[in-house]
């Protein structure tokens, strides 16, 4: 211990340049430094902020708009934040409202779509703001040569996962594709998740359903996002299933798959 400070040197320190988790925090007698302390009290104050802004479901549908993207602006049965925060079954079905506005949109464009695009804000409007359309860019790049048949974009506010199911049954979806604003942790207020699910209805459960979790720019990236999903929806409708039966195998160029042909998964066990 310097004999200067009352904080002994921390060994462990050079750690956490490898990780966001609160490792190597030090101590100060018995108690944590108080540096330590601030920021952890600063990660909470963004957790709960993000949990509570507002979603600016104006700004999205604008930006959506100029990039030529139409989209149709719905609520769930939740009336407010605190209700949806309370009552998660409210935020899993439509506003009876809506529900008359998806069918009159059904009924005005017949013949059903083969995907639908929800974007909810969840427990993280920050997360929808910040990633939807960087995602969305990058998705619609790989999914224009598939040919697929899009719904407008469908906003919901107090939305949860569930949602998308009777968002895509009314909408005669073949596929929907829920971009949701994930539960905040302490390193990641700003985490966006994708589900993803074939032939959706209301009443199924998350066995049926494919998840990509932590896209960020600290996570997972915005290109490999899209990649995964593309491979989930191109074998989910070759096989016609989603879910616990449906695994993410996509080939993702890493050390895994390198330029020496080795494809056994691991690089350690290439021929010599």
């Amino acid at each position: 211990m310097d004999r200067h400070s009352p904080t002994p040197e921390n060994p462990w320190l050079a750690l956490r340049n490898l990780t966001p988790a609160r490792i190597a925090l030090g101590r100060t007698g018995i108690s944590l430094p108080t540096g330590a302390q601030l920021d952890f009290q600063y990660a909470h104050a963004q957790a709960r902020d993000a949990v509570h802004l507002p979603f600016d479901h104006a700004s999205l549908r604008q930006q959506l708009s100029e990039r030529g993207r139409d989209s149709l602006l719905l609520r769930s049965a939740a009336s407010d934040r605190h209700q949806y925060l309370q009552r998660p079954d409210l935020g899993r079905r439509l506003h009876e409202d809506s529900a008359q506005q998806l069918r009159a949109h059904a009924q005005a464009n017949p013949g059903g779509v083969d995907l639908a695009i929800v974007v909810a804000d969840g427990l993280s409007a920050l997360a929808v703001h910040r990633h939807t359309l960087p995602l969305l860019t990058r998705f619609d790049e790989q999914a224009a040569a598939d040919g697929w048949s899009r719904a407008p974009v469908v906003l919901v506010e107090q939305g949860r996962v569930a949602v998308a199911d009777e968002v895509g049954e009314l909408l005669g979806a073949r596929m929907t594709v829920m971009l949701i604003g994930e539960r905040p942790g302490l390193s990641s207020p700003d985490s966006l998740g994708l589900y993803f699910t074939y032939a959706p209805k209301v009443g199924l459960t998350d066995a049926y359903r494919n998840c990509i979790s932590n896209v960020r720019l600290e996570g997972l990236s915005y290109g490999m996002a899209a990649h995964r999903l593309l491979y989930l929806m191109r074998e989910a409708c070759r096989r016609q299933l989603s879910g616990v039966n449906l695994k993410d195998e996509a080939e993702i160029q890493s050390l895994e798959s390198d330029d020496s042909g080795n494809k056994n998964g691991n690089f350690l066990l290439g021929e010599g």
